[in-house]
């Protein structure tokens, strides 16, 4: 229930799920600045009339909400989120995995691990293969 005691709907709850994790994977790379945050409003705000077009589709949000930021971050930062996997080489950043569908990942394509699930990066580690 949202605090007015009105019950929230699966859709609401699937953005503000998408929300709450992709601002934990910008936390923990430390980006969260409150334009970067903007960067998330926008992309719920995209994603909400998306969603209400295609209700199947909101098992999708996440990811597509974490693409909308990646791809807003490099157009105007620079790449994000950098992986922590590979120590050498040039710096390039992780892609989401799938890039429409259920549980989205952060994938390393060089190393060819998942790394984290989105909302997870905080404790991404070393990786796992990806399958």
């Amino acid at each position: 229930m949202d605090p007015s005691g009105l019950p929230v709907s699966p859709l609401e709850q699937a953005l503000h799920a998408a929300r709450a994790l992709v601002l934990a994977d910008l936390v923990a790379g430390e980006v969260a600045d409150a334009d970067v945050v903007s960067l998330v409003e926008e992309s719920v705000v995209q994603r909400r009339w998306w969603v209400e077009q295609w209700p199947d589709g909101a098992e999708f949000v996440a990811g597509l909400v974490a693409q909308d930021v990646q791809d807003a971050l490099l157009e105007r930062y620079g790449r994000w989120p950098l992986c922590p996997v590979c120590g050498a080489g040039d710096p390039h950043a992780l892609e989401v995995e799938p890039e429409l569908g259920p549980d989205p990942h952060w994938v390393c394509h060089k190393a060819g691990v998942k790394v984290a699930s989105v909302g997870a990066l905080g404790s991404a580690g070393g990786g796992t293969p990806s399958s």
